[in-house]
């Protein structure tokens, strides 16, 4: 089966007010989709739904979510556990401020590898020196402190931990948008370079449509909770339907002739 992440008719809400309505894609092996559109769009909710992570107040209240060919949309938080960081990885829109700012990156990441795996701190270290070297992230790096680190090297070392045990799905939650236009591109390249390595799926949510020409396969254009447009990379840049899609290409400098 080639279909990795399936969503049907996802409906989400906090308490009585509806934030997503109606979202339908699917994912494939290798795929990477791009969630995008304005704040408040709703795209953040789909990546959370997703994940288990939608906290405190939010809630699904309608639709499936399936991964790998089974159904998670209300797993309990032992089956979540299970499937969360080992099945799928997460990176944060502000990598740095996920991890606990008074204890070393490496000992962090050593512990929530250890939930999962059964390994000791030296096959850890080697395999993390070696996917560090591969995303340009100096070894040294597992002896820091969060604090201590830029915000490039922060998302680089947030795609250590989400990545480190292969995970078939990754979501991703606006990673480049608190970085400089530099540090943005290298990122991009970095979790491109990791989709051809590991062959990962990527959701990856955006407002950037810059970010959504260089890095999609598939784009799901969302606004006030709904879906706009969804198509393959090029029908949305190069044959946008809808008025919306066509301003948020404009707004992004990115209409094709």
């Amino acid at each position: 089966m080639n279909e990795l992440l399936r969503v049907e008719d996802l409906v989400v809400a906090y308490g009585k007010a509806r934030v997503v309505s109606g979202v339908n894609f699917s994912v494939r092996r290798g795929e990477i989709l791009v969630v995008a559109g304005e704040s408040g769009s709703g795209k953040s909710t789909i990546l959370k739904a997703i994940g288990g992570l939608l906290g405190k107040g939010g809630a699904i209240v309608d639709g499936k979510i399936f991964f790998d060919g089974r159904e998670i949309t209300f797993l309990s938080d032992g089956q979540r556990r299970k499937i969360s960081g080992e099945a799928i990885g997460f990176i944060f829109q502000n990598a740095g401020a996920s991890f606990c700012p008074i204890r070393k990156i490496g000992e962090q990441i050593f512990e929530s590898v250890r939930a999962h795996r059964d390994w000791d701190e030296k096959f850890f270290t080697a395999r993390a020196t070696e996917l560090m070297q591969k995303i340009n992230l100096a070894p040294e790096v597992l002896d820091e402190y969060p604090f201590r680190l830029s915000g490039g090297m922060a998302q680089r070392a947030g795609i250590l931990a989400a990545t480190i045990l292969e995970p078939k799905l990754l979501l991703a939650d606006e990673p480049t948008s608190a970085l400089d236009v530099l540090t943005q591109a290298e990122v991009v390249k970095e979790m491109l370079n990791l989709r051809a390595r590991q062959k990962i799926s990527i959701v990856l949510v955006t407002h950037d449509l810059r970010v959504a020409w260089r890095m999609a396969d598939k784009i799901l254009i969302m606004r006030r909770g709904a879906p706009v447009e969804f198509g393959t990379r090029e029908q949305i840049f190069n044959a946008p339907r809808e008025t919306y899609t066509r301003e948020l290409i404009r707004a992004a400098n990115l209409v094709r002739s």
